[in-house]
């Protein structure tokens, strides 16, 4: 497998080049786009996972279901599908857009910096959808009731993206009532 490239964006959320994904990530991390996706089945429980403990940045905290960064040229449908194969071996889902104005900074302990423009996806599985982590990429991954999600935005040990996202995604209600946002505020640089 190649270098994992990373799509950079200027202020207005244009693309104006890549950078291999394990070299941009330090104290001076360039704007770059990513996503987040959160897995819901159809009786509204929540997928949410801890991040691996060898991850490089934020090893160990809570967060959503799983994220990740479009390669060049990816759509956004494709780059959350193929996260969902490689970290959790979900083969399918269906995938709306939930937050696609989403963008964040956040400084990990070490010093590190994300800075991403992050569309939110959510995925829908059927109830009875088994998970499989990667554990190269997840630590544990485990179904949540909505309340007990919303109760993780107070812990010290959930991702800042995270807290940051439920913030906005708390007031629309239950996963299951989540509107579709569709295309529309997704960067220019990603197509659906």
């Amino acid at each position: 497998m190649g270098v994992e490239e990373i799509v950079l964006l200027n202020a207005d959320d244009e693309a104006v080049g890549t950078a291999p994904k394990s070299a941009s990530h330090h104290r001076d991390t360039p704007y770059h786009l990513a996503f987040s996706c959160y897995v819901t089945d159809t009786e509204g429980r929540v997928l949410i996972t801890q991040r691996a403990l060898g991850k490089r940045t934020f090893p160990g905290v809570w967060t959503g279901s799983c994220c990740g960064h479009p390669g060049p040229g990816e759509k956004l449908r494709d780059a959350v599908l193929r996260r969902l194969r490689d970290e959790l071996d979900i083969q399918d889902a269906t995938l709306t857009t939930v937050l696609p104005r989403f963008h964040y900074r956040a400084v990990a302990e070490d010093g590190t910096v994300e800075h991403e423009r992050c569309p939110v996806v959510r995925a829908v599985v059927p109830p009875d959808r088994a998970v499989h982590p990667n554990p190269e990429e997840v630590e544990r991954a485990e179904w949540w009731t909505w309340e007990r999600c919303l109760e993780l935005t107070g812990k010290p040990e959930s991702s800042p993206w995270y807290r940051l996202q439920l913030a906005e995604l708390a007031p629309l209600g239950s996963p299951l009532d989540w509107p579709d946002a569709g295309r529309s505020g997704l960067p220019p640089a990603l197509g659906w």
